[in-house]
Parts: C-alpha cells; sequence; structure tokens
C-alpha cells in the first residue's frame, strides 16, 4: 500500500500531494474510456435515411424509430429499434422486400446526379469531349473540345438534357445526352 507524502513548498503557502500508484492507474483507465467513447460517437450511421425509408416501409414503423440493422449467421435480419426493441426477419424474404420498395420510391437527388454524371462520362468518352466542373444543384456544366468551349449542357426540371451554344443563347432539349451533343454541332470521332 502506498502512503500519501506531504510536502511543504513555502512557510506561507502549503500544497499537499499524494501520490498514489491506484489513483494514476483510475485517471489513466478514465483517459482511455473517454477516448474510446468520443471514438465511438464520431462514427458515421450506417443507415442512410434512403435505408431507413426502406426499412420503414417494410416493418410499417416510423424511420426516426429505427436504430440499425444487421444480418446474424446469414439467416437473419435483425432490426434493432430505438426504443430497445429488436424485430427478426428472414433473410430472403427481407432481401425480396428491400428490392420491391426500392423500385417504388423516388430516385433521391445524390442518385439521380451520379446517373446523370455516368451518362455525362460516358457521352463526353464516346464523342471524345471534356466537361469543366459540374454544378451539381442544377446538374449543368460547359463542354470542351480540344480546350474549346463548345457550348453547355444540362439536365432540366423536365427530366429532359438541353444544351446551349453559349451561355444567353436559346437551349435545343431532348431525351438523352448523345442527342444533346450532336445538336451542338458535335459528331463521334471515325475509327481510320
Amino acid at each position: 500500500m502506498t502512503q500519501p507524502v506531504y510536502i511543504q513548498q513555502a512557510p506561507s503557502d502549503f500544497n499537499y500531494k499524494t501520490i498514489d500508484e491506484q489513483e494514476l492507474a483510475q485517471r489513466e483507465l478514465y483517459s482511455h474510456l473517454e477516448a474510446q467513447a468520443k471514438s465511438a460517437t464520431q462514427t458515421t450511421d450506417p443507415l442512410t435515411s434512403r435505408d431507413r425509408r426502406i426499412i420503414s416501409e417494410i416493418i410499417e414503423v416510423e424511420l426516426e424509430s429505427i436504430r440499425t440493422i444487421w444480418i446474424e449467421a446469414g439467416i437473419t435480419v435483425w432490426v434493432q429499434l430505438v426504443d430497445g426493441g429488436r424485430l427478426p426477419f428472414d433473410r430472403n424474404w427481407f432481401a425480396t422486400r428491400v428490392q420491391e420498395v426500392k423500385a417504388t420510391l423516388p430516385e433521391t437527388p445524390r442518385e439521380r446526379n451520379e446517373r446523370l454524371s455516368a451518362e455525362l462520362e460516358a457521352a463526353c468518352t464516346k464523342f471524345g469531349l471534356t466537361h469543366g466542373q459540374i454544378d451539381w444543384l442544377s446538374f449543368s456544366t460547359t463542354l470542351y473540345l480540344n480546350r474549346l468551349c463548345i457550348g453547355f449542357i444540362g439536365y432540366n426540371r423536365a427530366n429532359q438534357w438541353y444544351s446551349r451554344r453559349n451561355q444567353l443563347g436559346g437551349s435545343c432539349t431532348a431525351d438523352s445526352v448523345d442527342a444533346v451533343i450532336a445538336s451542338l454541332g458535335v459528331r463521334q470521332p471515325v475509327a481510320a
């Protein structure tokens, strides 16, 4: 057992220091636990809002009441609720229901932008073009052919691609990105 040690520093000021190994170990433990708690609270939620919408549609609960989901032994899907309850489901049945619900949910803005970006990249490769930085809110960008600006392209609220030769010019709309690029006078390169 350790004994407290008293040190007198000055005649008018007393400072009692206790050197206690158990107290030091306890402080170190608390410090370690605080660091673990901080890292645990900084982890991101594995479920997106879309995931929660899908699960809430399947099990018919409010999406705010879903805490997490996991698969146990490759057979059972467990849904953990905020109030502490857990609901088990057959994995195959749950996967089928997820696909059914996904098909009925509208596309999120992020999913829309990812889809449009992939279409734009494929068309730019096909026509030998490059594009500037994409404005993700309106999904529009500038097209270049050998560093020469050939026009502007985007996707409007009517779910159509559009193109313009200059920023203030009239727009040409079409259902495909290939068609609006062709309306700017760009043709696919011919293989020699």
